[in-house]
């Protein structure tokens, strides 16, 4: 999914992350709270989610504000990725400049040796975050870009919702 925070001059910022979870709640993503967009995501607790399917000419907005997921949720989705995965977050100083590839690998090789034997422990700067939905819209692609467009808003994260359909 596409996951756009908002940088510390107020610009949006955009990549493509990976979708673990969605519950009655929010949408979740697991990442370095140190990355980039761990840190505009703690200044600025605020996200928009896009998935796109090109080839079912679909589309799905989801707006709102974020929160950390708790220890327990990060630990537990932690222990389900594989050993290297694990050890890569160990390694990786997400976002930050890398002074050569050797460096990281030797950053690799070394967490590696210290993991070798055990679980691999959740990094105390790795957790996950979940976007608590105020507005999603659902878009079909049509003709004549004739689209059609329905969108469901909330005032609050316990309000209840309220449908729109939406002109192209």
């Amino acid at each position: 999914m596409t996951l756009a925070t908002v940088d510390p001059e107020g610009a949006p910022n955009a990549r493509m992350v990976l979708l673990k979870g969605v519950d009655e709640r929010g949408f979740v993503f697991y990442t370095n709270m140190d990355s980039k967009k761990g840190r505009e995501l703690d200044a600025h607790p605020v996200a928009a989610l896009v998935f796109h399917w090109k080839s079912l000419n679909r589309q799905v907005r989801v707006r709102g504000p974020v929160e950390r997921v708790s220890d327990a949720e990060a630990d537990a989705y932690f222990a389900t990725r594989p050993k290297q995965a694990q050890i890569g977050a160990w390694a990786s100083k997400q976002s930050q400049p890398l002074e050569s590839r050797l460096a990281f690998e030797k950053a690799v090789a070394l967490y590696a040796a210290k993991f070798a034997v055990g679980a691999v422990p959740r990094p105390p700067y790795w957790s996950g975050y979940r976007v608590l939905p105020l507005a999603i819209e659902f878009w079909h692609d049509r003709p004549f870009r004739l689209h059609d467009r329905v969108e469901f808003r909330r005032a609050a994260v316990d309000a209840p919702w309220v449908k729109t359909r939406l002109y192209p």
